[in-house]
């Protein structure tokens, strides 16, 4: 009990805010929706929002404190998702198919192109002169788009069912197969007839994907997500795994990290350095459901349901932080200070002991009540050891992060 009361009475002598984020990922700003935001992709200096009853949405991020939409187009379907190349804004709206806008002008948003897919186009990427379009039960479709104009379907690989997210690198395309779960790899080297070659199944629905080298990311509902080792297409075996999260709809990848998109746990930071061993190292959760993320310049881009689009930056470890911090409140999460640690003082009877640690456990300072001066030490993560005179054999160990 003693060193429980230690514990909860440093945190709120440190600080205490929301425990809707990890510390180390902070919510830089926001925009809302008509509707609710389901995909987006960004360009730029703008963010394109799959907005699921309105359409497309242009929000201007040049200042990403203060994300504004400029302009909109609405579609016939339930817009899902949406890639952006040359110009165009490439959405997949549901029963209505591929639709194809010019962004040309963010301002104003113009249809000039679409073809309707047999299935419900769910999610899709464009690349080269080719859109390949996730058609849930029709399986997965290829769309030239050489013309904007006028895109005509190609291709079709159809076999699959409930077809939900798709992701390219060379000349495979990589599908998820959205209730009945599972990676395929098909072979788009010749896009008018795709071949499926290889897959591994998950037994759980899955609903997102990208790829990075030698591995595919799969958001996969109830299990995680699943990291799977595509050197050999042919052959794609599950490497690691990380979370339970319940619904996970896309995922994105930065600098060794995988950003998922994770419903009503919002957005999900893994560390996937170690393949075989991804690591959940940061989450931010508000109201809304995170339907859809991507990454551009260090910021990610979360289409959060009703909450519209939310930007959030990840900062790692040692991290220098804006006035606007919110710090996590839950004890396993850490505090951040600045240049003064203050421990409070109890009274000269009590005989309380705390000292500095740094990540080694390494003694770095002995600390007194009242104000501690550390803005001398090097900026990232260090433990406060505090001792009781009534527990001298028991001790608690807080972690702080010391930034500029």
């Amino acid at each position: 009990m003693r060193t429980t009361w230690l514990i909860v009475w440093f945190i709120l002598t440190v600080g205490t805010a929301s425990a809707a984020d990890s510390l180390n990922v902070r919510l830089i700003g926001g925009c809302s929706m008509p509707d609710q935001a389901c995909g987006v992709a960004v360009s730029g200096d703008y963010a394109y929002v799959a907005d699921f009853g309105s359409g497309l949405r242009a929000v201007s991020i040049s200042d990403p404190a203060h994300p504004t939409e400029v302009g909109s187009c609405a579609t016939p379907g339930w817009a899902r998702g949406v890639s952006v190349a040359g110009g165009h804004a490439y959405v997949a709206d549901d029963t209505a198919g591929l639709r194809v806008i010019s962004v040309a002008d963010p301002t104003n948003p113009a249809e000039v192109g679409h073809c309707v897919t047999p299935g419900r186009a769910r999610g899709l990427t464009v690349v080269g002169s080719y859109a390949y379009v996730a058609a849930d039960a029709a399986g997965l479709r290829v769309i030239s788009v050489a013309d904007p104009a006028h895109p005509a379907e190609v291709g079709r690989y159809d076999s699959l069912k409930h077809v939900y997210g798709v992701a390219v690198s060379g000349s495979y395309a990589y599908v998820v197969n959205g209730d009945d779960g599972g990676l395929y790899v098909i072979s788009i080297a010749d896009p008018a007839h795709p071949v499926r070659i290889g897959g591994a199944g998950f037994m759980a629905g899955t609903y997102g994907v990208a790829v990075n080298g030698d591995y595919a990311y799969v958001a996969c509902n109830g299990r995680g997500l699943q990291v799977v080792s595509i050197a050999e297409p042919a052959l794609p075996h599950l490497v690691g795994r990380c979370g339970t999260f319940n619904w996970l709809w896309g995922v994105a990848l930065s600098g060794g990290l995988a950003f998922l998109a994770a419903d009503e746990d919002g957005l999900q930071v893994i560390s996937v350095a170690d393949s075989a061993h991804p690591d959940t190292v940061g989450h931010y959760d508000m109201p809304g459901w995170a339907n859809g993320v991507t990454m551009d310049g260090g910021y990610a881009y979360v289409a959060f349901g009703d909450a519209g689009l939310q930007i959030f930056q990840y900062y790692g470890s040692a991290i220098e932080e804006g006035p606007e911090l919110q710090a996590a409140s839950r004890k396993s999460d850490p505090t951040i200070v600045r240049a003064v640690l203050s421990i409070a003082d109890r009274g000269p009877k009590t005989e309380d002991r705390a000292a500095l640690l740094d990540a080694a456990g390494r003694k770095v300072m002995d600390l007194v009540p009242g104000a501690n001066d550390v803005s001398h030490l090097i900026p990232g993560v260090y433990f406060v050891q505090s001792e009781s005179s009534m527990m001298r054999d028991a001790s608690s160990v807080v972690k702080v992060v010391i930034a500029r």
